[in-house]
């Protein structure tokens, strides 16, 4: 096996028991293959984009990150850029993809894991008719692996156009006619301004909290930085404000960050309440009427899909009992990169590294590869 590139699924296979087995080679998956590294251990990350950095690239057209260059490097190799400026997700998408090649991280893409299961004492993930073995497992897919999107949606009628944000670019993907924007998270309300340009735009959703400063670079200089302290230290499960606080954070999602309700209002985007479900093909909102629109984005979130991971893993989805990613029940579980892992800021590129760097000092004693192989492994 020629661990030191990275590769597409069909031209490696596995036949040794690795040490760790990373699931999902995001910046989660890559800074812990960082630290893997490091210890010399006999690892491989598994991603099921054709390419890496996808999971950033193949968002829509003119998403830009909210944290500044300064906070979006992996460790060891700082973000290239304006350490004030905010990248957009194309030069994130190529970071990870240079950051991957530099470090010679074992990477194969476009391996979508199947199956995950225990079997005599060591775990076996099994996609495209090949399996891996290894010691320990690291669960890096995130939050982001499954749109959510309320079932009546199949309902509306197939003269309106809709989609998952997971799937907008840009606004030429919409008919002529108002736009119906469902859930005003930060996606909700970058995408509500885009389209707002070319189309009448409503956005159906309960008020949702902000930020209260304005986003750019002045803030990224004098108010980030306390943000980020916060969100790593302050607000997190070591803390008593930390613990109350993350239901209410996890089910809710961040406050909206650079585009507020204010600077929709001025777009021109109308306000209407919640969608409550479809009748005779059209939406209906919780006040009983029914928008005439002609297109819905559907900017619902995301679901965590585990139904890949056996159920004998003690529950390994939101019923598996953890601490900062370690699965308590099930030795050898690790999870990296979910919603208030541990922190507040635990699903952002800051948050993932500090998790990334902290998970990889719990795993149990390594498992040396041979001195032959690469330095990327010592």
């Amino acid at each position: 096996m020629n661990e030191n590139t990275t590769g597409t699924a069909g031209t490696n296979s596995a036949p040794e028991v690795l040490d760790t087995l990373v699931i999902g080679g995001g910046q989660a998956g890559l800074a812990i293959g960082h630290h893997l590294s490091r210890q010399g251990r006999q690892f491989l990350i598994l991603d099921a984009n054709p390419r890496i950095g996808d999971g950033w690239r193949l968002r829509w057209d003119s998403l830009r990150l909210f944290t500044p260059a300064k906070y979006n490097g992996l460790p060891g190799v700082p973000f290239p850029a304006d350490p004030l400026s905010f990248p957009g997700k194309d030069d994130m998408a190529d970071y990870l993809e240079r950051y991957a090649a530099g470090l010679e991280l074992p990477v194969l893409t476009g391996v979508r894991v199947e199956r995950l299961w225990r079997e005599g004492g060591r775990f076996v993930a099994a996609a495209k008719g090949q399996q891996w073995e290894a010691h320990n497992v690291v669960l890096a897919t995130g939050a982001e692996r499954h749109p959510k999107v309320p079932p009546f949606a199949a309902e509306l009628t197939d003269s309106i156009v809709q989609f998952h944000s997971s799937a907008y670019k840009n606004p030429s993907q919409l008919q002529d006619g108002p736009v119906l924007v469902v859930g005003l998270g930060n996606s909700g309300a970058e995408i509500a301004k885009e389209v707002a340009r070319t189309h009448a735009t409503l956005v159906a959703a309960n008020a949702p909290k902000e930020m209260p400063f304005k986003h750019g670079r002045t803030t990224a200089r004098f108010i980030l930085p306390l943000v980020r302290f916060a969100g790593l230290h302050v607000l997190s499960l070591g803390t008593p404000v930390g613990r109350k606080v993350a239901p209410e954070f996890t089910a809710h999602g961040a406050p909206l960050i650079r585009t507020k309700r204010r600077d929709l209002a001025a777009a021109g985007v109308q306000f209407v309440p919640r969608v409550s479900g479809v009748e005779g093909g059209l939406p209906v909102l919780a006040n009983g009427t029914r928008p005439d629109v002609a297109n819905v984005i559907w900017c619902t979130g995301y679901q965590e899909d585990l139904d890949w991971v056996d159920p004998a893993l003690a529950g390994a989805g939101e019923g598996q009992r953890q601490y900062r990613g370690e699965a308590l029940d099930t030795p050898g579980l690790y999870f990296l990169g979910r919603n208030f892992q541990y922190a507040a800021a635990s699903a952002t590129v800051t948050g993932s590294v500090r998790d990334a760097r902290y998970l990889a000092g719990r795993l149990p004693e390594r498992h040396a590869v041979d001195s032959g192989r690469s330095a990327a492994f010592r």
